[in-house]
């Protein structure tokens, strides 16, 4: 299943959180052309440095896959930032 949802928290020092809800289809919907570049960008590369393009292509499609579910956390001193992706 597709990621849907990311959610970014941060605690500040001064005790104010922020949470921002992202939804990635629309992202991705905006940001389509610069996927497609990107996408032609990783087949040049594969063919220059003789990588199967199509197992490269499916690994990476796997890994978008398996990303519902993942956090990450990031402390820096009293500031925290957690990334949710559902």
């Amino acid at each position: 299943m597709m990621p849907q949802l990311v959610t970014v928290r941060v605690k500040r020092p001064d005790r104010r959180r922020i949470r921002i809800w992202v939804p990635i289809l629309p992202v991705v919907l905006v940001l389509s052309p610069i996927v497609v570049l990107a996408v032609l960008g990783a087949v040049v590369a594969c063919v220059i440095f003789r990588v199967d393009v199509v197992k490269a292509l499916r690994t990476g499609w796997r890994i978008v896959f398996a990303l519902p579910g993942t956090r990450f956390d990031i402390e820096y001193s009293r500031t925290a930032v957690l990334v949710a992706v559902r």
